[in-house]
């Protein structure tokens, strides 16, 4: 197959090219900043305007669109500009060279995020009666941007207008825990190893998360499913209180204690730390409904194994 991979430079984006170039998958990375790659091309786009890379589209099997600014920052306003237009552009543009090429892509991916969803705790949010959030009483603004830069994102995947040829997946993704160096999992597991893992402000809100294994299987899964559209959930189907899934990360690792930090604490870390306390506080119970009635199987359903496997995985890459 051929895979292109806008906005792939990034930690998901190495980890979707790795694994299909590892199987002889021609991949095109398209990058703001292109470097030199052993095993995939790197083709530079502006991720605003067409332009030669979007020849790449033409004659590939699918594209994988992850472009967008990080989220790990304060919501300044020149912030918030920043991670808006870098999802709707991206998207946009996206949409219009599908549109244009003559032998289109057959699926769409199109990244977007699980915090679209409602901050609950009452009942877990699949595709179908998941609740979008917004509307919550008494939620922080920066809560309020984030799920609306998310529609935002997701508008522009509609906006693209009759893509007869080419199916749109809606990727409404949970935090992808790897072992690699400065992702989620790299951080959280810091803090254990420091004495810090313990639970988050009062502990009882949901963690949906995703081993990477499985984050990478469900893409090779939904690429084959041609019946599967609009938007899935990529989370492993046991979200769990943030109090349980930082214990069976210390139980994993083998620290039986780790300090809580209080909400006051995270708020004043945040700040010095320049970013935002949503994506620890926020209660995000997804649960992958679709993927599970498509026949999906999870290797790492529960936190508890996922945990163990991503210890082990840490360590062998640190010797």
């Amino acid at each position: 197959m051929k895979i292109i991979i806008p906005g792939g430079s990034g930690q998901i984006g190495t980890m979707l090219a790795r694994d299909f170039a590892r199987e002889g998958n021609e991949v095109v990375v398209l990058s703001r900043k292109p470097a030199l790659q052993p095993a995939w091309r790197v083709r530079e786009w502006d991720a605003r305007s067409l332009g030669d890379w979007s020849a790449e589209l033409d004659g590939a099997d699918a594209v994988i669109n992850l472009a967008g600014r990080s989220v790990n920052c304060r919501y300044t306003p020149e912030n918030r500009r920043l991670i808006t237009d870098s999802r709707v552009d991206s998207a946009r543009v996206v949409g219009e060279a599908i549109a244009r090429a003559s032998a289109p892509p057959r699926v769409w991916l199109q990244m977007s995020t699980a915090t679209i969803y409602s901050h609950r705790y009452d009942a877990p949010n699949d595709e179908a009666t998941g609740i979008i959030g917004g509307e919550e009483p008494n939620a922080p603004d920066t809560w309020r941007f984030s799920i609306e830069v998310a529609k935002a994102w997701e508008r522009a995947v509609e906006s693209a207008g009759k893509l007869p040829r080419t199916r749109r997946v809606l990727l409404r993704s949970a935090m992808t825990m790897s072992a690699d160096r400065g992702g989620v999992f790299d951080t959280l597991l810091g803090l254990v190893r420091h004495g810090l893992g313990g639970k988050s402000g009062d502990g009882q809100q949901f963690v949906s998360w995703i081993h990477e294994v499985d984050f990478i299987r469900a893409i090779r899964w939904l690429i084959e499913r041609d019946a599967v559209r609009g938007p899935v959930n990529l989370a492993a189907p046991n979200p769990l209180p943030n109090s349980d899934f930082m214990r069976a990360l210390r139980e994993a690792w083998g620290i039986r204690i780790g300090l809580p930090a209080a909400k006051w604490m995270l708020e004043i870390g945040a700040v010095f730390m320049r970013t935002e306390t949503e994506l620890i506080l926020k209660s995000r119970r997804v649960v992958p409904s679709l993927l599970l009635q498509s026949g999906f199987t999870f290797q790492f359903p529960s936190w508890a194994g996922a945990a163990r496997d991503l210890c082990r995985q840490w360590r062998a890459l640190r010797k």
